[in-house]
Order: C-alpha cells, then structure tokens, then sequence
C-alpha cells in the first residue's frame, strides 16, 4: 500500500516557500512523499498579484517552475510531485487533505489584506480538511508572557482534561518522536473561579487553588499513560497552569518546534465545522508552526 503524501500548498509567496521548507523536512522525517500544490483562480476583474486575469494557461505556471528551480540543488530531496490546479483555494485545499497525511500552508498568502494574521486559505484548510493541518506564521510575530520550558526540541499540546482529544495527543506524541523533542502538555484550568451571586454580580468561590491545580494534573497524567505506553522514546511532561488556555500556548510557543491544538468537535446544535476560540486564537498569534488536527470521525 502507497504513503500518503505530504502536500504543500504553493502561490509564489515567501510564506509559502516557507511552509515548502517545513514540508521537505517533515516528509523526510515521515519517509513519505511531497506533494506541492499550486491552485491558480481567475477572473476578468482581477488585480496584480492576487488572481490571474483570464483562464490560465494548462501548460505554464510560473509558480511551480519556481519551485522546481528552488529545490533543484536541495539534497536528500523526498520524491516530489507537482500538481497545478484551477478553481478556489479554499475549497481545493482542504478536499485534498483526504487523500494526504498531512497539509502544510503559509499563514498569509499573495491575495488579501496583508494585514491579515491568517489568509483565508490557511482558515478553511484547518477548518475543513480530513488531514491534520501545519500553518507556519510569518516572521516577526512576538509573545509575550513566560512557560516553563528548557533548552532543546519541544512540542507543545493543549490538553483540554474534561473532553481529552486522542487523536491530538497521537499526532502530538508522534511529532515529538520524529523531531527527537520534548512534548510539553498543558492543562489549563479557570483561574480565578467565579459564580454569579446576582444577576451582574460575580463573586468568587471559596476553592482551594492547590486542589484545582493537582486535580488538574493528576487527570492529565491519566490521558497521557497510554501514550506514553506507546511511545516510550517521547518524554512528555504535564503542565497544570491557571489562565487562558490560547494565552497560555501562545507563550509556550517561543522557541517550540511546534504547537499542536485540536479542531472544535461538532455539536447537536452546531453540525458545522469549526477551530474553536483556542485554536483560531493560537493560530493567530502563535510564533511556531501550529498544528490543527481533526478529531476522528466518530468523535465529529
């Protein structure tokens, strides 16, 4: 049976050849094969440099040339294939992420608002896509806040210990082992808690801060034992930490290899797909590569 690919999406810009970057190196460490995808919309009305005016031509595409010259003189290159297609970004995309075992993207593209943290692009293929989804930020983004963490390759994952996500640890663990590094877990708790006293008055709880955070922890430990089962060569740490869960990845972010974060499960009364407040966040203001796994079908 074939390895599902790795595909990296392409326009041109310097933030997908960043994202080419990240994905050479994954597929290496994958033993699997890339997949560069360049999609190529059009219109009459089009500006420079975010549609090409009139239908392309099949046989020429600037994009991939580029980045057939770009990797030319890479060494230990996995196999690549170059695929150019026509229609809409955010609809090809993530329809490609069923038949890859991973989707990588810059987090800005050519067309848009530069002042946009996160393209639409990179928005529908996290939301939409049946792969997990690597997005790369743009240099320059700044954290603010500190983490525990020590010198060396780390990982992080947001572990949320009342609606544990497998398939997010999984990936997180595997990660972790592909890169040699350390699997930083955080449990962020509700700190400080509070109850409505009165209709537009909260007070605080009488709740020992102390049991909140070891409670925390110990259920934490409990979802990573099978993990770590498997995956005896991952050292994996847990973090029981009050705040914001997106506050708290972000910061953990400085210097990590990368962030990992779950999509938002359906619900009853909300079918649609959705990232979640803490994922959209991370994914905006994080400075590592972010990524976004979808829960398995059972669990959407």
């Amino acid at each position: 049976m074939s390895t599902l690919p790795v595909i990296a999406a392409v326009d041109g810009s310097d933030d997908s050849l960043r994202a080419l970057d990240w994905a050479l190196d994954t597929s290496r460490r994958r033993g699997a094969p890339l997949r560069v995808v360049h999609v190529r919309q059009y219109a009459a009305w089009a500006q420079p440099d975010v549609l090409v005016a009139g239908p392309p031509d099949p046989d020429a595409d600037s994009v991939l040339d580029q980045v057939h010259a770009y990797v030319a003189g890479m060494p230990d290159r996995p196999d690549i294939e170059y695929v150019g297609l026509e229609g809409a970004p955010t609809a090809l995309l993530p329809e490609m992420g069923s038949s890859a075992q991973l989707l990588v993207l810059g987090s800005r593209g050519r067309g848009g608002f530069a002042s946009l943290l996160l393209g639409s692009n990179g928005m529908a293929a996290a939301r939409d896509a049946e792969c997990p989804v690597v997005v790369i930020p743009r240099p320059g983004r700044e954290v603010h806040g500190e983490a525990p963490a020590e010198p060396g390759p780390r990982v992080v994952v947001g572990l949320q210990v009342d609606s544990p996500d497998e398939a997010t640890l999984d990936f997180a663990f595997t990660e972790a082992a592909l890169r040699g590094a350390r699997l930083q877990v955080i449990a962020a708790y509700a700190w400080p808690v509070q109850s409505w006293a009165a209709p537009s008055e909260l007070m605080p709880l009488m709740v020992d801060q102390e049991a909140v955070e070891r409670d925390t922890w110990t259920l934490a430990e409990g979802f990573l034992a099978p993990h770590r089962k498997n995956r005896p060569d991952v050292r994996a740490e847990a973090y029981a930490m009050p705040g914001d869960a997106a506050g708290l990845l972000v910061a953990a972010s400085r210097d990590a290899d990368l962030v990992v974060v779950g999509r938002h499960r359906r619900r009853l009364l909300a079918p649609a797909r959705m990232l979640g407040s803490v994922t959209h966040a991370v994914l905006l203001h994080a400075v590592s590569p972010v990524a976004v796994v979808p829960p398995t079908p059972a669990e959407e």
